[in-house]
């Protein structure tokens, strides 16, 4: 029996963060602060983090005046149930060329079919040069795009977008959008509610959807300007009825215009584009925590009708609405009792 299963056969889903020299200390840092925190009804970790190397255990140089101590060699990712790639500033012939390194490749050949792969930032490079991306929609950060396509043409790359979920192979943007990707994947695994609870711990924004920009040129609205913060907050409290543009105006007394060019510089999203994010998750909260009917669930979440609903989730998260409500009520009764490794 592996080391970290139960008596009862539980066992956490195992979560391996391949550390490269000349990584970023922050982007190393967030599989383990998002996977590191979601616990079951028992309180037990739902995933076990581990840091390996391309090497034997031992220092691993960072883009700071510091290294970091890695504990696991390459062996790890043999018993990786998803391998995460940060982001490294020194990946010489794989940036350059888009060659593994033998000892790369050596450490990649551990990992088993059907293990799930991801990469923050730059480390899009390391699935890309070992052909985990050919064919596929990825991304990497926006700065990066463009020779990243260059280098690897047989790959769709999407320079406009926090990251892609792809099945089996996820890719992000860079920096925060590490936190948004490895939210998603709890989300995913575990549900909104579990994946809610991890972000209010980390203080981070509870979802911000895939497609949503990487890089928004007005970020900050100038603070002689008025906001749209009022807006957003008084439709949250409605979304269960009929939201109009000229209404989310109203609460800020500007044309609709005005409003409208306001809302996307802060939100990078257009106000219909944000209206219906903000129902497809309370959706999927509804049909995740309550025993509402589809119908009162379309309704409360402000669709009006389920076969609405059934289009919008469809889009956002690629299941029907029953089809989601069934894999997270049995994903919850398999916390309790099973892996997270049983999840479909």
């Amino acid at each position: 029996m592996d080391s970290a299963d139960s008596a009862d056969g539980f066992r956490p889903h195992r979560v391996v963060v391949l550390a490269l020299d000349g990584l970023l200390p922050f982007e190393l840092g967030i599989p383990h602060r998002i996977f590191g925190r979601p616990k079951d009804a028992l309180g037990r970790p739902l995933y076990e983090v581990v840091t390996c190397s391309v090497r034997p255990p031992g220092p691993v140089q960072t883009d700071a005046d510091f290294s970091v101590h890695v504990p696991h060699g390459p062996q790890a990712l043999a018993r990786a149930d998803t391998v995460i790639v940060p982001a490294s500033y020194e990946l010489g012939p794989l940036y350059e060329e888009g060659v593994l390194t033998d000892e790369l490749a050596a450490a990649l050949a551990l990992i088993r079919p059907g293990t799930r792969l991801a990469s923050i930032c730059t480390g899009a490079y390391v699935l890309a040069a070992a052909g985990y991306l050919d064919g596929r929609p990825a991304t990497t950060h926006w700065a990066d795009a463009e020779r990243f396509q260059r280098l690897f043409p047989q790959i769709e790359v999407d320079a406009d977008v926090l990251f892609i979920d792809d099945g089996d192979v996820l890719t992000s943007a860079g920096v925060a959008a590490g936190i948004d990707l490895c939210l998603h994947m709890v989300r995913r695994d575990h549900g909104t509610a579990v994946a809610n609870e991890v972000a209010r711990r980390t203080v981070v924004p509870p979802h911000r959807d895939g497609g949503q920009a990487q890089y928004i040129d007005r970020p900050v609205p100038d603070p002689q300007q008025a906001t749209t913060t009022a807006a957003r907050a008084w439709a949250l409290g409605r979304l269960h009825e009929p939201i109009q543009l000229r209404d989310m105006a109203a609460q800020q007394a500007m044309s609709v215009r005005t409003f409208t060019r306001r809302f996307r510089e802060e939100t990078g999203v257009s106000p219909g584009q944000w209206l219906t994010q903000q129902r497809v998750e309370r959706a999927r909260q509804l049909l995740e925590s309550t025993d509402l009917s589809v119908d009162q669930v379309a309704r409360d979440a402000g669709f009006g009708t389920a076969q609405s609903m059934r289009q919008h989730l469809q889009a956002a998260v690629g299941v029907t609405p029953t089809a989601y409500r069934r894999t997270f009520r049995t994903a919850g009764a398999r916390v309790d009792g099973g892996g997270v490794g049983a999840l479909p």
